[in-house]
């Protein structure tokens, strides 16, 4: 019989994605670990999701992007090439942490006090960005810093914590800064507030040198884009782009995810 505080599937998802506060997440943890099978779910569950990863993401999508993507126009808020069989192929495993975050168990995290599911979902966690890589037929999980190459196909996917909208963009070693959601427009986009999500298509890295830094800028109320793109401009051409957050106000919150690129 399970104990009655065995950790349900919903949370050990989250505690597998690191979704949630620092320390909700290292009691959450440390209550999986001490059950008898705990150890065992949690690594049965990254295994699967990395075996989803690999079993879905097309190797000849990814030569034929690497053959394309030697050519490259750079220009301000250049056009993004997308692919998205890319995206579609992440989709099974994300969609999943989705649903699993939507969902409205009863209860609260094992070991902490009794928090609406509602709360939990929002407090403390800040909005981030994910970044994958396809590689050798598999996609690969890439932390901030991480080195990449001209050619390099990435997919990205965004946490929103709560914020209901948002824009996706990306300042190089160039000062060029790149639009991915939205493309186009005026303004922000619409956020799912809970759950992991990619964006519909992936895209190759140009050879821009030094950098790419991805920023995440969300609010709770829709805005315009010229501010934030006024920003990216001016941060561009700073010598301190690759650290420094964007010259925005406070009522944005933003998150940055920086790859090191290697020399063509």
């Amino acid at each position: 019989m399970r104990s009655p505080t065995r950790t349900p599937d919903w949370l050990l998802e989250r505690i597998a994605l690191g979704e949630l506060p620092p320390e909700e997440l290292a009691r959450a943890r440390a209550h999986l670990l001490r059950e008898p099978d705990g150890a065992a779910r949690l690594a049965a569950l990254e295994a699967d999701t990395a075996a989803t990863l690999a079993r879905h993401v097309p190797a000849e999508v990814a030569r034929h992007v690497a053959s394309q993507a030697r050519v490259h126009q750079a220009r301000r808020e250049r056009p993004v090439r997308r692919f998205p069989a890319i995206a579609a192929a992440l989709m099974p495993a994300l969609a999943a942490v989705a649903l699993v975050v939507l969902a409205r168990p009863e209860g609260a995290v094992p070991g902490g006090p009794e928090t609406p599911v509602e709360e939990t979902r929002v407090k403390g966690l800040e909005p981030r960005l994910t970044v994958h890589r396809q590689r050798a037929g598999a996609a690969e999980v890439l932390a901030d810093g991480a080195l990449a190459a001209p050619g390099d196909v990435v997919q990205l996917a965004y946490v929103a914590a709560g914020r209901s909208q948002g824009v996706i963009l990306s300042v190089d070693g160039r000062g060029t800064v790149t639009l991915h959601a939205p493309e186009s427009g005026a303004g922000s986009v619409p956020l799912a507030p809970a759950g992991t999500h990619p964006l519909p298509g992936a895209y190759a890295l140009d050879d821009a040198p030094g950098f790419e830094r991805f920023f995440l800028i969300t609010a709770d109320a829709p805005f315009t884009l010229e501010e934030v793109l006024i920003a990216a401009r001016s941060l561009a051409g700073r010598a301190d782009a690759r650290t420094s957050p964007l010259p925005l106000p406070s009522r944005y919150t933003q998150a940055s995810f920086t790859l090191e690129k290697s020399s063509p």
